[in-house]
């Protein structure tokens, strides 16, 4: 892929990407505190890990772009911070756009930097922002087939939902 095509794919992710923030914190937002222990295996993780899983990780996926390496694995546990869906949703709805904006900025030779992926792949650095989107759709979709077993309501994402019915 060449510098300029690079430069291409990476409007076209962050483009969709801006789009699905709302969603995400929507989701991210849905959740009583009360039920935020839940997991429906004891292999998951709780309401509150995944959340702040999706918070975190979202923005770790960004930053190589930006950062022209990868950083080390952000620590999701009790020490992060994030107590609850509301402080996920809020640092999400903060961290996220404020990555964007700086991705936007980058140079197609940025973009095609070649990033090592832990030894296990080398990638142009616009590569991760697909993963990113990926990543987070993925886990916003498992978050949200918890909500209603943590006492939440399953905002609509791409239409109504059963909790949030099309408007009249």
């Amino acid at each position: 892929m060449s510098a300029q095509d690079c430069k291409v794919a990476a409007g076209f992710y962050v483009g969709d990407f801006e789009g699905e923030i709302p969603v995400t914190v929507r989701v991210l937002s849905a959740v009583q505190e009360a039920g935020q222990n839940y997991k429906p295996d004891e292999k998951s993780k709780t309401g509150l890990g995944l959340a702040r899983h999706i918070t975190l990780e979202d923005a770790w996926l960004l930053e190589p772009a930006i950062k022209a390496e990868m950083q080390p694995l952000p620590d999701d546990s009790d020490v992060c911070g994030l107590t609850n869906g509301t402080d996920c949703a809020a640092r999400y709805g903060e961290t996220i756009p404020a990555l964007l904006a700086q991705v936007k900025a980058l140079t197609p030779e940025q973009l095609a930097t070649e990033i090592d992926f832990f030894g296990m792949m080398k990638l142009p650095a616009v590569s991760l922002l697909g993963m990113a989107i990926r990543h987070s759709v993925h886990h916003r979709r498992q978050w949200s087939s918890y909500l209603r077993a943590m006492g939440g309501k399953v905002p609509g994402i791409y239409g109504p939902s059963a909790d949030e019915p099309m408007p009249a």
